[in-house]
């Protein structure tokens, strides 16, 4: 059960979770991934809560997606000056450059301005 302040922020920011979600996903159609909207789990499949900043004292809304373990497989965060930062691991080979490994994908911005790319690592593979 949700507490009136988690679902009060909730409503605040659903519109533009639902928008970093779909820009996360396009960033991953974009480098070749037939499946990307599948890739990256519903904005509403997030479990969220408030987490305060040990420097300010101040909640930010906090989102996190697990799998079917329970394992967290990614997050994304609302800070209270508008300002956000989400990642979701993705976890697979890139699909049309065999020398690069998509770890995740990052979205951050404040507002409505979105931008997003992928954390890539050297593949294993020569």
């Amino acid at each position: 059960m949700m507490s009136e302040e988690v679902e009060k922020r909730l409503k605040q920011v659903r519109i533009l979770g639902e928008a970093i979600r779909a820009s996360m996903c396009n960033e991953l159609h974009k480098m070749g991934f037939k499946d990307a909207d599948t890739l990256v789990g519903r904005f509403d499949m997030a479990h969220f809560e408030l987490s305060r900043d040990p420097y300010d004292g101040q909640e930010s809304l906090k989102g996190t997606w697990r799998n079917g373990k329970g394992h967290s497989v990614g997050s994304i965060l609302f800070y209270p000056d508008g300002a956000f930062y989400a990642e979701y691991d993705i976890v697979r080979p890139h699909p049309s450059q065999e020398k690069w490994f998509v770890e995740a994908v990052t979205a951050w911005g404040r507002g409505d301005q979105v931008k997003t790319e992928p954390r890539l690592l050297p593949s294993l593979t020569d």
